[in-house]
């Protein structure tokens, strides 16, 4: 037997929801949690019986998206298919319907997604024992019979899993181990009974089709604490302990977009805060994907101190940093002190147009002054492919053949300084930001991105559209998986990201807005 075509087909059933963009909703009140072992750092649950208006709506999404009647129709015929193929037939509506529940689990006891557990609700035990005893006749690879404190269950099939009903239950685990972990749980001591869990799943979106619970912290642990010491450093210096992190993601349905919102703990003091949107929507209007952060100097002056403290192997001592720079007329910390938010924007439909650039917002004249002394320095000490920059802009050009035919341009004017790959989109970053010529602001797309998100300000933007066809110029014909991506592509509007802070916790919200 190989029960796992069935859960393959129900994990489909959620992602299809989710595109859609529809279902039950209300994934984090039900007791699935109950049954993953305590300490599970990768937990997701999700509801699989749309009814009502919700299932209405799902099978309208999912006729604009993909040409789908109704999505729960084409997921049995999928499933039933499947199971032929395989030479051990499933009659869904004969044998699953009638006890499949409202919710179903999926459970990581490690960083290793490929070890996959499944727990699924259960509306009547007997007949879902009833099926998975048919499906252990009927299986080419032998099961065993094993019990575990008064649970029975089986063992066995090509990939040596174990399958049993663990009280309102079906529970597929990756080996018995897991599987008496998933008894063990079911008495008391589970995932659901843990505060870490409890605090980080009550942030969970109100109304939420699919929650994943994420402990940062004890993956890291798991991996054997393995994160580069310069990164941890950063993190700590912006108030983030990485190895008492959570976060949860929750889908939220809507009729013509899909949600997918973000909460973490960042284990820190408190929660980055600011609001670059005004920045983002200044970028040039012929790009097609954008992304703001605010407080970038601040961010960066506490990464140069890190790096000036530690020093870099082999090359600067720990102190020297920032001492040497200054000796050489470029004051970090006062060109940090001077920065203010950031941005990045890509633009072109092609490979030869293909450009894009770093904007940030600063004050003073420092910036432009450090600018014009590094392309001086690098003339001085006779760089190759150095060529300052004429005009009104302070700044200078770098070509190499590592960069390909475009030069890495960095230019500044006041209140402005962009970093790019081109002449013509770094001055593009420059002249938007100064109010000439067409902006983000002004795409349409990108208005409907701004509303979408409500009060939440708008951190990162992609035209759907325009990126699409990038992606067609730039993509070989021959590749079949993205044609056959297309047809569903093309009915992406935008996506919008939005960043904010709540008490402690960080915010984040991805919403893909369907034409």
């Amino acid at each position: 037997m190989r029960l796992r075509p069935l859960f393959a087909a129900l994990a489909l059933a959620v992602l299809l929801i989710l595109i859609a963009g529809c279902g039950g909703g209300g994934s984090s009140g039900s007791k699935v949690a109950e049954l993953a072992p305590p300490g599970t750092p990768i937990f997701a649950e999700a509801v699989v019986r749309p009814t009502g208006e919700l299932e209405a709506n799902t099978n309208a999404i999912a006729k604009k998206v993909a040409g789908v009647d109704n999505l729960g129709e084409l997921i049995v015929e999928e499933l039933e298919s499947s199971s032929r193929d395989d030479g051990e037939p499933v009659d869904f509506d004969s044998e699953v319907d009638p006890w499949l529940g409202e919710h179903i689990g999926f459970f990581w006891a490690s960083g290793d997604t490929d070890e996959t557990n499944a727990i699924v609700e259960s509306s009547d035990p007997e007949a879902t024992e009833a099926f998975i005893e048919k499906q252990v006749e009927q299986s080419k690879d032998p099961y065993r019979e094993r019990s575990y404190e008064g649970v029975d269950y089986f063992v066995g099939g090509g990939e040596e899993d174990a399958i049993g009903v663990v009280g309102d239950f079906l529970v597929q685990a990756e080996d018995e181990r897991r599987f008496e972990q998933v008894v063990d749980a079911s008495e008391g001591d589970s995932l659901a009974g843990e505060d870490t869990f409890d605090e980080a799943i009550s942030a969970a979106s109100d109304g939420s089709l699919v929650d994943v619970y994420v402990d940062v912290g004890r993956l890291l642990e798991q991996s054997g604490d393995q994160i580069d010491p310069t990164v941890r450093q950063l993190l700590r210096n912006a108030g983030i302990d990485p190895s008492e992190a959570t976060a949860v993601a929750s889908v939220v349905p809507g009729s013509k977009q899909v949600s997918v919102e973000l909460s973490s703990d960042l284990a820190g003091e408190e929660a980055p805060t600011g609001d670059a949107s005004e920045l983002l929507g200044s970028m040039p209007g012929n790009a097609f994907a954008g992304f703001a952060v605010s407080g970038f100097g601040k961010q960066l002056n506490e990464a140069i101190n890190s790096l000036d403290k530690e020093g870099i192997p082999d090359t600067v001592p720990p102190g020297q940093l920032k001492k040497g720079l200054q000796e050489l007329g470029i004051d970090l910390e006062a060109v940090a002190g001077s920065l203010q938010d950031a941005a990045v924007f890509v633009q072109g439909s092609n490979e030869s147009s293909l450009g894009g650039a770093l904007v940030v917002s600063t004050k003073g004249s420092q910036v432009t002054k450090t600018i014009a002394n590094v392309g001086l320095l690098l003339r001085n000490v006779k760089v190759a492919g150095v060529t300052a920059l004429k005009g009104k802009y302070s700044g200078f050009s770098i070509r190499s053949e590592d960069l390909g035919d475009k030069p890495l341009v960095v230019a500044a004017k006041p209140e402005r300084l962009a970093i790019g790959y081109g002449l013509a989109p770094t001055l593009n970053g420059l002249l938007s930001a100064q109010g000439e010529g067409k902006t983000l602001a002004d795409n349409p797309a990108y208005g409907d991105a701004v509303a979408a998100l409500g009060d939440t300000p708008i951190s990162g933007f992609a035209d759907g559209p325009a990126a699409l066809r990038l992606a067609d110029a730039l993509i070989p014909k021959s590749d079949e998986k993205f044609e056959q991506a297309k047809k569903y592509l093309k009915s992406i509007n935008f996506l919008a990201l939005g960043t904010a802070t709540q008490d402690e916790l960080a915010k984040a919200t991805l919403i893909v807005g369907l034409k």
